[in-house]
């Protein structure tokens, strides 16, 4: 289940986003949708980076009944990234989306052998998403 916090005037197609999250835990998920200024400054408190990104994940302590954690999504970047890249703003929503659960979930790919690429290239084929994704990180 997700726990929306839009704190933008962005409207989202959130089933697909629902099939994603319980396809990957049963756990609660808080997603806080913002825009480039706000997402920089939590960039730059928790991670010591000046600049917009993306999206960023926040894993929560683990006792009985946490959430997994918190997933922040720039709505700009949404915006900009599909608009480059040529697909829809609820596709770029919903990769974006896979890349913080994973993170959530443990994975990541600065550190890993490709399992969280591997892992994200497998929910973008189940979900019929485009593998901009993939070619993104990939650059990385």
């Amino acid at each position: 289940m997700i726990e929306l916090d839009n704190r933008t005037d962005k409207n989202y197609d959130f089933a697909l986003l629902e099939q994603i999250a319980d396809a990957l835990s049963e756990q609660e998920i808080e997603l806080i949708l913002t825009d480039n200024r706000e997402i920089s400054e939590i960039n730059r408190e928790f991670r010591n980076i000046d600049k917009a990104t993306d999206v960023l994940s926040f894993p929560s302590d683990p006792f009985p009944g946490a959430p997994l954690g918190s997933i922040v999504i720039s709505v700009d970047k949404v915006d900009e990234i599909a608009t480059s890249l040529g697909h829809s703003v609820d596709h770029e929503l919903a990769l974006l989306f896979i890349h913080g659960m994973l993170h959530l979930m443990g994975y990541d790919h600065e550190v890993d052998n490709g399992e969280m690429r591997q892992r994200e290239s497998e929910l973008i084929e189940r979900f019929q998403l485009p593998k901009s994704l993939i070619v993104r990180t990939l650059e990385e």
